[in-house]
């Protein structure tokens, strides 16, 4: 009983702290609770702040007070933090909020559920992405804090970010405008470039992944798939295996070649602008492998042809990055941006042209047959009649010998 009342008081605690409610609010709940309580029908706090209107079930499912699972409330103590509370979940983790004692700072943690912990290899994959972070140090890149291990639970601490995905924009329908789309593509591209600069490709560049602050800052999130394009080791032991998310995913991930690198992060970050400017996901389909098909075959539909009022040339630079083989898109992020920028200020994207011009006289030169003349037959030469060499020494000698007559005779 004293347990479910510490759960209470904890969830009227939070609701202040995130600001569902007033203190006054909170109160006044607390009050109506006794008074039912009064009159023999217990209802706990939570059901009074909802059926009073003051919280939503899905919100305070977020303050892990309508979860089974809250690992917050139950047994997990992690040394160094308290106050965790859910805020996300994805495939393989949880994520909470939580204070660093130490610094007096809120921050996030993520953590592997003890089902997960049983598998060597999403530890190690969680290990990983632990190092990558720490490996990374870029303003556009969700700084890593710190990694352990406590009650048998997997976690890695990070910077909390206070704010949105870009997900959650598209998820209510929200289509960015060019201008807006832009500011943030840029910011993740400058990430990725610094990661590509450090030896690691993200290899899950989606928007679910690019978390925006409430000033506007754009942050790459989530290196649970990173890995370094030098560690061959690891490649092969994933050879032949995509690993990615199917609507932003690139065909070379797709394919599961060993030797990939940041132009796959390029192709993803291209989807992903590609869904936030039209609204629609580059290839749609029934089932994963549908869609995952249509990456590796189908052309893309231009960005400015689903949405005519996109300039043409946020179409060229989309579809340079999205070009089916990594060779003819940009070589590198740096000339991504130039074009980017280039397009901010108005301008068009000339990195961009330039490709296309070359591909469009590369596509010329491979669908021209070589066309092998046959040599027309030489014109003959009519032929100067060959004198026997036999006659030429007869006729020499006649001719000595007249010559021989000649002389005599002017002699005599």
């Amino acid at each position: 009983m004293a347990d479910a009342l510490k759960g209470e008081s904890q969830i009227g605690r939070l609701a202040v702290e995130q600001k569902l409610i007033t203190p006054d609010e909170l109160n006044t709940c607390i009050a109506e609770q006794q008074s039912l309580a009064s009159q023999g029908k217990t209802l706990s706090l939570s059901e009074v702040l909802i059926h009073s209107g003051y919280i939503t079930r899905s919100q305070l499912q977020r303050l892990g007070g309508d979860s089974t699972d809250s690992i917050a409330t139950k047994t997990l103590r992690i040394p160094g933090y308290d106050r965790l509370q859910k805020i996300g979940e994805g495939a393989m983790a949880k994520v909470y909020k939580a204070h660093q004692i130490s610094l007096d700072r809120t921050v996030a943690v993520k953590i592997l559920p003890k089902k997960a912990s049983e598998n060597q290899e999403f530890v190690k994959r969680f290990q990983e992405e632990g190092k990558a972070a720490a490996q990374l140090n870029h303003n556009n890149i969700v700084q890593a804090i710190d990694v352990g291990e406590a009650s048998g639970y997997h976690y890695f601490v990070m910077e909390y970010i206070q704010g949105k995905t870009v997900y959650d924009d598209l998820a209510a329908n929200r289509t960015y405008s060019e201008q807006e789309a832009l500011k943030i593509v840029i910011q993740i591209a400058r990430a990725l470039e610094h990661a590509a600069a450090r030896g690691f490709i993200h290899r899950d560049v989606k928007p679910k992944n690019i978390m925006l602050t409430e000033d506007g800052v754009a942050k790459l999130a989530d290196l649970g798939l990173a890995r370094r394009t030098s560690d061959i080791k690891a490649a092969m032991a994933e050879a032949g295996r995509a690993y990615g998310t199917p609507y932003y995913i690139s065909p070379e991930q797709i394919r599961g070649e060993v030797h990939i690198d940041v132009r796959a992060d390029m192709y993803s970050l291209g989807a992903t602008f590609y869904h936030m400017v039209t609204g629609k996901v580059p290839f749609d389909g029934p089932t994963p492998a549908a869609v995952m098909h249509k990456h590796l075959v189908e052309p893309l539909i231009p960005p400015d042809h689903v949405r005519p009022t996109l300039s043409t040339g946020v179409g060229e630079v989309i579809e340079r990055m999205m070009a089916k083989k990594p060779e003819l898109r940009y070589p590198n992020m740096g000339d991504l941006i130039k074009d980017l920028e280039a397009i901010q200020r108005g301008e068009p994207p000339l990195l961009a042209r330039r490709q296309l011009d070359d591909n469009i006289l590369q596509g010329l030169a491979e669908s021209s047959t070589p066309v092998h003349k046959e040599e027309a037959p030489k014109e003959e030469t009519p032929s100067t009649p060959v004198v026997p060499l036999v006659w030429v020494f007869i006729l020499a000698a006649l001719l000595g010998l007249s010559m021989i007559v000649n002389i005599i005779q002017i002699l005599t």
